[in-house]
């Protein structure tokens, strides 16, 4: 009898293994319309125009690295919250095609070179560049809602004068944005807006300046 159970339970283990995988679905972090041609130099126009003098110190935005990033967003799964606390469950059938630590601080660069309207630089910067502001961008959160409404995001950031004229500003952001329903694609529009709008906050308090 208890080989006969044994190997009742080895079949079904078998089986389990021999089971199809569910075919992935990969998500995808888009570059948003006109974020690239945000990136373009801004003294162009001058060099039309001889009679024009360039600016004095032209301002140039540098975001510091690291963006500060909670260590969960490191899994490619895309992680969504179980009711009653703070248990995440991954979704193995939903991964990020790039992970987030990368391509959160390229898009969000390009989100506030849009919003500031000026170059923002970050890594190593090129000979001759030399920035007169900085920011620093610490992520607290940026996770599903509950019944995948959406998504939360709470961030830290600073702006301060690179040659140290002026004392640091500090400033946060805490914001919820609400998808248009709970399929993948709804939650990749929701994290994409998500840092649009932190860019856009970021560019206000900064002041253009």
């Amino acid at each position: 009898m208890i080989r006969t159970l044994v190997l009742i339970a080895a079949a079904a283990l078998l089986a389990a293994c021999a089971a199809p995988l569910p075919p992935v679905t990969w998500l995808r972090l888009p570059v948003l319309p006109g974020s690239m041609a945000a990136t373009a130099t801004t003294a162009s126009p001058m060099a039309a125009s001889p009679s024009v003098a360039p600016p004095p110190h032209p301002i140039v935005w540098q975001l510091m690295s690291p963006v500060g990033m909670p260590g969960h967003l490191d899994h490619d799964a895309l992680l969504l919250p179980r009711e009653g606390g703070g248990v995440l469950q991954a979704q193995p059938a939903l991964r990020w095609a790039e992970p987030l630590r990368d391509v959160v601080p390229r898009l969000l660069r390009l989100d506030l070179a849009r919003s500031l309207g000026a170059d923002v630089w970050s890594g190593p910067l090129p000979p001759g560049v030399r920035p007169t502001h900085q920011l620093r961008v610490e992520l607290l959160a940026l996770d599903v809602l509950p019944g995948r409404r959406g998504v939360t995001l709470h961030a830290r950031f600073s702006v301060a004068d690179a040659f140290g004229r002026h004392p640091p500003r500090a400033g946060q952001a805490v914001f919820d944005v609400t998808s248009a329903d709970t399929t993948p694609a709804a939650l990749v529009d929701a994290h994409r807006e998500a840092l649009a709008r932190l860019a856009a906050r970021i560019a206000a308090f900064a002041g253009g300046g």
